[in-house]
């Protein structure tokens, strides 16, 4: 068995560092893919005379296209391949993209903004989903944690976008030629990370040994019946929670709370994510550090006390609110990720339980904060996340480590 392994050692090395820059590179592009919309939603709002209620509506589509695609996203990863079905989430997604702009720009039509979103959450969900367990299947070839380091590629994306946002909306850039240049770009990008991803076959050996893996013992017959699986995916639930708000609603909350310009609250936005990012680049050596539980009890309480900044602070400390906040909400969700991922003949079915549980949030938030807007502002509704942040530290626990396993 040796003897045909031994060649094989190193350049099954160099094919997962190759893997893993591509890897990089598809979570920076979904980022640049979602908040290449999240970064124009309050122009948008402007364009199409929405309320608060009406704006979270219209963003539930994309929550709801999301939640469509994740519980079959993991079969679709399985059968065409991780490449594949990043191709096709890029191509639900790029659409997407081109109707809500046009939708916006030529129809001010509010339902096919609608329709545009529910294909961008789609694209989205297969797209993430099939990213993830190519990001999980790297992480054991390399044989070290790299996932964190993932999703700080995903803001690090997103930072980048709603920069870019920021200033497109300050120079009343029209939204299809904004999307369109990022489609591109994205296309360009996309072309060169896909084809440096790990071949068909690496997957399928580890799809094989996994197989193997868990038919060596009994298990559930179904990952949604294991009570620390539905945990972790509370606790990514409660992150994506307290993700999603602050990219749904930041830049409208600090317009119309805080009476800043369009522009001004888009920076809101990018500050949120630019904290966000730095917080998933440090917060690995944390995570070695101190392990899950503490890491994640102190992140998720930053998230809470910088929300309130964000809500009951002047204009300067708003700001100040939003690095608070970036932070607390960066880890969350790629520690739940992991945790779920802890034994890999399970990963790919508790990942994708996890994901769907998570996605929920997606789901409920926009209009949970949109009728609260309406009922007490945009601003105040973002109190929201301090409850949410509550009842996770209930679960957090859930999370640690295997035993004889170090932290994180």
């Amino acid at each position: 068995m040796s003897q045909p392994a031994a060649p094989t050692t190193v350049p099954e090395t160099a094919r997962a560092v190759q893997a893993r820059n591509a890897v990089f590179v598809v979570f920076a592009l979904a980022g640049v893919a979602f908040a290449t919309f999240a970064s124009r939603i309050a122009d948008s709002k402007v364009q199409l005379g929405l309320s608060a209620g009406e704006l979270g509506l219209t963003l539930f589509a994309a929550s709801a296209g999301s939640l469509t695609a994740l519980p079959s996203a993991g079969r679709i990863a399985g059968r065409l391949g991780a490449v594949r079905a990043i191709q096709l989430g890029m191509v639900f997604g790029f659409t997407g993209l081109v109707v809500i702009a046009t939708a916006v720009d030529a129809f001010e039509s509010r339902w096919l903004t609608a329709l545009g979103l529910y294909l961008l959450g789609m694209g989205v969900g297969v797209w993430d989903v099939a990213m993830n367990l190519e990001g999980a299947a790297v992480e054991r070839l390399l044989g070290k944690t790299v996932m964190p380091h993932f999703h700080a590629a995903f803001s690090g994306g997103t930072v980048l976008s709603a920069l870019v946002g920021a200033g497109m909306s300050w120079a009343s850039v029209p939204l299809l030629v904004h999307f369109s240049i990022a489609i591109v770009a994205s296309a360009v990008l996309g072309v060169w990370a896909l084809r440096s991803l790990l071949p068909r076959e690496v997957e399928e050996t580890e799809t094989g040994e996994q197989a193997a893996a868990a038919a060596a013992g009994p298990r559930p017959r179904s990952a949604w019946l294991e009570p620390r699986t539905l945990m972790i995916g509370l606790v990514v639930l409660a992150a994506a929670f307290t993700e999603g708000t602050a990219n749904d609603w930041i830049s409208v909350a600090f317009v119309e709370g805080h009476g800043v310009p369009v522009w001004a609250g888009v920076l809101a936005f990018a500050a949120f994510l630019s904290f966000m990012t730095l917080g998933r680049l440090v917060g690995t050596r944390l995570l070695d550090a101190h392990g899950r539980i503490p890491v994640l009890r102190v992140t998720f309480a930053m998230a809470a006390v910088g929300s309130l900044m964000v809500i009951f602070g002047p204009a300067w400390l708003a700001y100040a609110g939003t690095a608070v906040w970036g932070v607390g909400a960066s880890l969350g969700f790629p520690v739940g990720i992991s945790a779920s991922a802890d034994e890999p003949a399970r990963a790919a079915a508790r990942m994708s339980v996890v994901a769907t549980i998570g996605y929920t949030a997606f789901i409920a938030g926009p209009p949970l904060l949109g009728f609260l807007g309406d009922h007490f502002t945009v601003l105040r509704a973002l109190m929201a996340v301090t409850v949410v942040v509550a009842l996770a530290m209930l679960v957090i626990p859930a999370t640690r480590e295997p035993a004889g396993r170090p932290a994180a």
